[in-house]
């Protein structure tokens, strides 16, 4: 089999405006990046909005392990496939961020013969997007900085200050520094730290602005830290929102761009669901509505993140909700969650395991079912796995009353994937149920959409706070953000917040240690175990591997 690259090198793209041209866009609709990628002109998105809206189709997944679950790759295969039984499909994916890439989970243009193109730039700089974010959040440090360089007006308390700079690329020496060092010309001396770029709260707030307008509306709205008094310092506070919204103008379009069988994609945002909501843009996904009658999407890492954040913190904003949810899961996770080593996976049938681990698989059923929406299960078929296993998922799905078919797109490409777009779609125009969201955001406090994810989605029996996050919950309540959604930083290995606890763990709580209020992303970050917003490398990155030929050629790049 060739490696991803391979296959990507050897497909022959279309131009982008065939592209545009096939979902009813010309060339003044569009703003091209090269002959293979284009920015949809935000112009042509208003004149979009009396247009009725397709289907929508979330992908989302069970828990990941080190054996992966290809959830991109069926996501990019079931649009290819739903393209192939006649239906016209677009598909709306985040942006990669060079931190993975360079480190150790890869990219995110799927894999095999389901992939975007052009897959190179899609997981390098793309159209900038990701660097307009990083120049973005770290002016607006340069002018917290020399605010309180030139006077500190507004009484800036330097030893609560929240912002970070960001970079694209996993360092952990930069966790935690300090600067302003070297006399009183070169700014004030204070602690400060680096975030991975897709961590900012730019980013977040790129995902979910529907608007230039509401782009700026968000970033004024941005909490950078506390004035001595500890009332909060937001962006409109220091009369700088007009110049960082400036800096993202171009960054707010959707990124159109296609698959290796020519389906319309649109790659846009790039949130971490670990850390963020995980999902692509507000933007993309609903001009990808207006333009298509199905759209595939997804949501990141497991269905207690991403699947989640998306249905109780996107879906109210895209003011639409999923058709149909597309539960991925692989034969080798879920021996994984049944106890077996990554080593031995592949060794040899174990029906056991399968049979074990699918309690993992069945929560996720269930809570994404507990949102009266439609599940379908995506088998996604290793060489290894064999009839017995398969089967053993089968009959489980059965017993759930979920439909569950094989797929084999990262092999066979679209055709590896008719029969469960043929499921997608069944199940999409029968969905008679109402979705119902997890929590009313207006009438629960923070504590209680809390205790409500951990207890009902995560299914654990209670939630435990620290010192520090009881008080802020009540600095919160005064401040009024009380109202705003939960967004969980989490572990994505497990249920819990206890990444060694596979399968489905019971009798566990989970401990919140600190919140980080995202005012103008419009949540509340609770923060949970040991995650992090700045990555490190492993000591085998995929950088070491890459490599650039006389003639242009990319090597090494999955």
């Amino acid at each position: 089999m060739k490696t991803d690259i391979e296959i990507a090198q050897q497909n022959q793209m279309k131009p982008i405006t065939d592209i545009a041209r096939n979902l009813g866009l010309n060339e003044k609709d569009i703003k091209q990046y090269g002959p293979h990628k284009a920015k949809i002109d935000m112009k042509t998105i208003e004149g979009l909005s009396e247009q009725k809206d397709g289907k929508l189709i979330l992908v989302t997944a069970i828990s990941p392990t080190p054996a992966g679950e290809g959830k991109s790759t069926v996501t990019v295969g079931l649009g290819d496939a739903l393209t192939e039984i006649g239906k016209k499909a677009m598909i709306a994916l985040r942006e990669p961020s060079l931190g993975p890439v360079m480190g150790m989970k890869g990219g995110a243009a799927g894999g095999g013969f389901a992939q975007l193109q052009p897959m190179e730039e899609i997981n390098l700089h793309f159209t900038g997007d990701m660097h307009a974010i990083t120049t973005t959040n770290n002016a607006l440090s340069a002018l917290i900085d020399n605010h309180i360089q030139q006077g500190n007006e507004l009484q800036i308390d330097s030893r609560r200050i929240s912002w970070k700079r960001v970079m694209d690329i996993n360092d952990r020496a930069l966790r935690n520094i300090v600067i302003g060092l070297g006399g009183p010309t070169n700014g004030v001396p204070r602690e400060d730290g680096f975030d991975i770029t897709v961590a900012s709260e730019i980013m977040a707030i790129l995902c979910l602005a529907t608007s230039l307008a509401d782009l700026k509306k968000r970033l004024a709205n941005i909490v950078i830290g506390y004035k001595i008094d500890r009332s909060p310092v937001r962006v409109q506070d220091l009369k700088v929102e007009g110049a960082l919204t400036l800096l993202m103008k171009d960054a707010l379009e959707p990124n159109l761009v296609q698959t290796l069988y020519h389906t319309p994609a649109f790659v846009h945002g790039g949130p971490f669901a670990n850390i963020a909501h995980g999902c692509n843009s507000v933007l993309a996904t609903k001009t990808a509505l207006k333009l298509a009658d199905f759209v595939v999407t997804e949501a990141g890492f497991g269905a207690d993140l991403g699947a989640e954040k998306f249905l109780d913190i996107k879906c109210p904003i895209l003011g639409k909700t999923p058709d149909t949810i597309v539960m991925v899961a692989t034969i080798r996770s879920l021996k994984m969650h049944g106890g077996i080593k990554v080593k031995n996976l592949a060794s040899e049938e174990n029906v056991e395991a399968v049979e074990k681990g699918f309690t993992n698989l069945q929560k996720h059923i269930e809570n994404m079912q507990r949102y009266g929406v439609p599940v379908v299960v995506a088998i996604n078929e290793f060489t290894k796995d064999t009839p017995a296993e398969i089967e053993a998922v089968k009959k489980g799905c059965e017993r759930l009353g979920v439909s569950c078919v094989s797929t084999s797109v990262w092999e066979n490409g679209p055709k590896g994937g008719t029969d469960l777009a043929k499921a997608v779609v069944e199940a999409s125009e029968s969905n008679q149920e109402e979705f119902c969201p997890l929590y009313d955001t207006e009438k629960t406090t923070i504590q209680e959409k809390i205790e409500k994810i951990v207890t009902k989605i995560y299914g654990g029996t209670g939630v435990q706070y620290t010192k520090t996050a009881l008080n802020q919950m009540k600095q919160f309540k005064k401040q009024g953000w009380g109202n705003l959604p939960i967004c969980m930083a989490k572990t994505q290995y497990s249920l819990s917040d206890d990444p060694t606890l596979l399968g489905r763990p019971e009798g566990f709580t989970v401990t919140i240690r600190e919140f980080v209020p995202k005012i103008g992303a419009g949540f509340i970050v609770a923060l949970t175990g040991d995650i992090l917003t700045m990555p490190g490398l492993p000591k085998d990155p995929a950088a070491l591997h890459m490599d650039i030929l006389d003639d242009g050629t990319v090597t090494g790049l999955f």
